[in-house]
């Protein structure tokens, strides 16, 4: 343990010292808050009450309960690679959590937080009429396999595939669909996009590709260099991938197939290179700027 922990180890005892003191030195650190949690009280309180074993949505019974000498020292640790190493809270605790969904994570994977996820969990509603009809899904671009699972849910009929160029993403994507007993109904491929997906058609494809530009790769806070570069960087304006996932996707949906992408800050960028493109913009929790909504129509 270092001098830090040792120091603080003398005078922290109840859940409530150890909460107050890793708001402090995450706020003194000026830590980046992106991966799960807005700040750093919500992400204090959920290292520690996953470091402790405790229910993560009850901290108030345990706040004054008394931490052992291996408790303390486990969640002093924790706190030191939050703040020394500025690794994003999943990696250290190995989940991100999605809803009511819980995914395995390390750093073969982008941290998962689309706001695809959000749409999924009321199963595309109002935009697919009939959650039972879709018999086909893909997901692009899937990394820990956390989307395709959410789909395999949403769509009890339907039968997912799950591509990604990482062979380390699909052997997280492995262990979280081998978790949820899915493994009959998602199918993990090795592919750069559609290049292994000659003949397959889907009645949705959804994917959370590459889409930070150049300039802000460059800007990017230290938590994020924990992540895959290739999950993050798309290109001059953040938009290669989403270019040849919009020149092929037509060929790759149904007759009545949806396409539903996300592009981060991207949508002026977006709509400026494809002027002719019906986008249609989904609601989500940080606004209509971040999704867009194609069908196979507009794409021909």
């Amino acid at each position: 343990m270092s001098d830090f922990s040792l120091k603080a180890a003398q005078n922290l005892h109840t859940v409530r010292d150890f909460l107050r003191f890793a708001v402090s030195r995450f706020n003194q650190a000026k830590l980046f808050f992106g991966h799960g949690s807005s700040d750093a009280y919500d992400e204090a309180a959920y290292l520690i009450l996953h470091t402790l074993h405790l229910p993560l949505d009850r901290l108030e019974p345990f706040l004054d309960a008394q931490l052992t000498d291996g408790e303390r020292t486990e969640v002093l640790g924790i706190i030191q690679q939050r703040v020394e190493k500025r690794i994003p809270a999943a990696y250290l605790t190995h989940q991100a959590l999605l809803g009511d969904f819980s995914f395995y994570v390390d750093e073969r994977v982008i941290v998962p937080r689309s706001f695809i996820a959000e749409l999924l969990l009321e199963q595309l509603s109002p935009w697919i009429a009939e959650p039972d009809e879709i018999n086909s899904v893909l997901d692009l671009c899937t990394g820990s396999g956390c989307l395709a699972i959410l789909a395999a849910h949403a769509f009890p009929n339907a039968r997912v595939d799950a591509a990604d160029l990482s062979p380390d993403a699909l052997s997280v994507a492995e262990r979280n669909v081998a978790d949820y007993e899915l493994q009959d109904r998602v199918n993990l491929i090795e592919s750069d996009l559609f290049a292994k997906l000659d003949g397959k058609q889907y009645d949705l494809i959804i994917s959370n590709p590459p889409y930070v530009d150049a300039e802000s790769v460059n800007a990017l806070p230290q938590e994020y260099l924990h992540e895959p570069e290739m999950a993050l960087g798309s290109g001059h304006d953040g938009l290669d991938a989403t270019r040849i996932i919009l020149k092929h996707a037509a060929q790759h949906l149904t007759g009545n197939g949806v396409l539903i992408v996300e592009i981060g800050h991207n949508r002026d960028v977006l709509e400026a290179a494809y002027p002719d493109l019906p986008f249609t913009w989904l609601d989500v929790s940080a606004g209509d700027q971040f999704v867009f909504m194609l069908h196979r129509n507009d794409l021909l």
